[in-house]
């Protein structure tokens, strides 16, 4: 028999719980909004000049993305709303900060007209908008989860950042048309059929063994404390060149045990 009490105790657990559940469905955006706050970030401090400082805004950018795709899957939060939001967040982060970054050190911070700088900068935001569009609306259940199709748009913006931070010194001057290569290459990457590797079973392990994760997280903090600007341009550029490279060093993973790999994986 239900009585009063019981059914007041039962409504306030329920409430409990909808609660929970509803701080767990908002944790990935929370995630998503730090996202776009170091995006939005960095394009007022690379307006300002502090090139540096907008390379590593966007960098966390990278980061809390990354992030917010592995707390959404943990906490079974992943949803439209959470896609879209996601998406605007990339646009800002890594489609408008890192072109504005690349072209104030182009251009020097000069207001005059720079077709050349404009039309370089403008495509790789176009490319991050089709490379973003084209992800939302083209989701396939029964595609390779290890990969993607086009490089992704943190992908992408880590060359940028790993450029500015090995030679960002050199890239300023209009002189130096090669910078244009470091947005145009990327860009048209972003945009290919080219497959990239995807380390989402890295971040979110489909054992419960997040032996792969650790062991990632474990070698670029040391290479980040030791050598920080070689350990960006390794990890920035390997990822550029994987479609190329991986065919050639995909023999030597034969050598590795089975057991490895499964733990890795």
């Amino acid at each position: 028999m239900t009585t009063r009490r019981t059914a007041t105790v039962e409504f306030v657990r329920g409430s409990v719980r909808d609660g929970r559940r509803r701080a767990l469905a908002t944790l990935p955006s929370l995630f998503t909004l730090a996202n776009m706050l170091c995006g939005f970030a960095a394009i007022l401090v690379s307006i300002r000049g502090a090139y540096t400082l907008a390379a590593v805004l966007i960098g966390l950018s990278v980061f809390f993305d990354i992030a917010d795709g592995a707390v959404a899957r943990l906490v079974g939060a992943v949803t439209p709303f959470g896609l879209q939001f996601d998406s605007l967040a990339d646009l800002v982060s890594f489609g408008l900060a890192p072109a504005l970054l690349a072209f104030t050190l182009f251009s020097q911070g000069r207001d005059e007209w720079d077709p050349l700088g404009w039309l370089a900068c403008f495509l790789w935001v176009a490319c991050a908008a089709i490379r973003l569009a084209r992800f939302n609306t083209t989701i396939d259940p029964t595609a390779d989860k290890r990969y993607f199709v086009g490089m992704p748009s943190p992908g992408a913006a880590g060359v940028v950042l790993a450029s500015v931070f090995a030679f960002g010194d050199q890239m300023q001057g209009r002189d130096r048309l090669w910078v244009l290569l470091v947005v145009a290459v990327p860009a048209a990457l972003m945009v290919s059929t080219i497959r990239f590797r995807s380390f989402r079973s890295l971040v979110s392990p489909r054992n419960g063994r997040p032996y792969g994760l650790v062991a990632a997280v474990l070698v670029l903090v040391v290479g980040f404390s030791v050598a920080p600007v070689v350990t960006g341009c390794a990890l920035a550029y390997s990822y550029l060149l994987a479609p190329v490279l991986v065919p050639l060093v995909s023999p030597l993973g034969r050598l590795v045990p089975d057991r490895l790999k499964e733990a890795l994986s």
